[in-house]
């Protein structure tokens, strides 16, 4: 697992690390929940081309951030996923760990989701994910990084939103609305969704042959 290496087989084809930060479940303790959730969820919503890189590591900083590092200026992918380690518990430093390989934040993402989060449980509020973009230094590419829930109920419920009724009258939007454009402009490949699940949102200029 840890030395999985991709070739991107076409322009279009998108790369994704995901990474599940647990102690337990690094050490063989139980069997880990996270990657196949965040797999599962991005194998039914990407109508694209996609590759997976996956990493398994335990609640301390360095080695979360060794892992994005590894990832994004090595293994070359165009979005990395993490879950796990987001809470306020002294262990929890996976946002500290990604903020130290960042070049710039993007706030959006971590307060879409704990707005997600609040129409289920309260706590929500103690939930500390961020999202950040990485640029290669020396190079023209650059890798979008989110902090997930734990669980993957909430996973998907981040990920996807809220359909008109569950929470309310009006439906909620997921952050992976946001991200197939997000990585348009930071130079990536073209991602196209299964619009039953997700529909990416682009402004119409950079719709390809501006389909509506």
């Amino acid at each position: 697992m840890q030395g999985s290496v991709l070739t991107r087989r076409h322009e279009d084809d998108l790369l994704v690390g995901v990474v599940s930060v647990s102690d337990r479940a690094s050490k063989g303790e139980y069997v880990d929940e996270g990657l196949p959730a965040l797999k599962g969820w991005l194998s039914s919503a990407l109508t694209s081309d996609c590759q997976f890189a996956e990493r398994l590591v335990p609640d301390e900083p360095a080695a979360i951030s060794q892992a994005l590092i590894e990832l994004v200026d090595h293994v070359g992918c165009d979005l990395v996923l993490t879950t796990g380690g987001t809470g306020p518990a002294r262990r929890d430093l996976t946002p500290e760990a990604t903020l130290a390989v960042a070049t710039k934040e993007m706030p959006g993402f971590g307060e879409q989701m704990r707005q997600i989060s609040l129409n289920f449980v309260p706590t929500a509020i103690l939930s500390r994910q961020v999202a950040v973009i990485r640029e290669v230094a020396d190079s023209t590419h650059a890798a979008l990084i989110i902090n997930l829930p734990g669980q993957p109920k909430a996973i998907q419920e981040t990920l996807q939103g809220l359909p008109a009724g569950a929470a309310g009258d009006n439906a909620v939007p997921g952050i992976f609305a946001a991200v197939p454009y997000c990585i348009d402009l930071i130079g990536g490949p073209y991602i196209e969704t299964n619009t039953e699940m997700v529909k990416a949102f682009r402004p119409k200029s950079a719709r390809r042959g501006n389909a509506s």
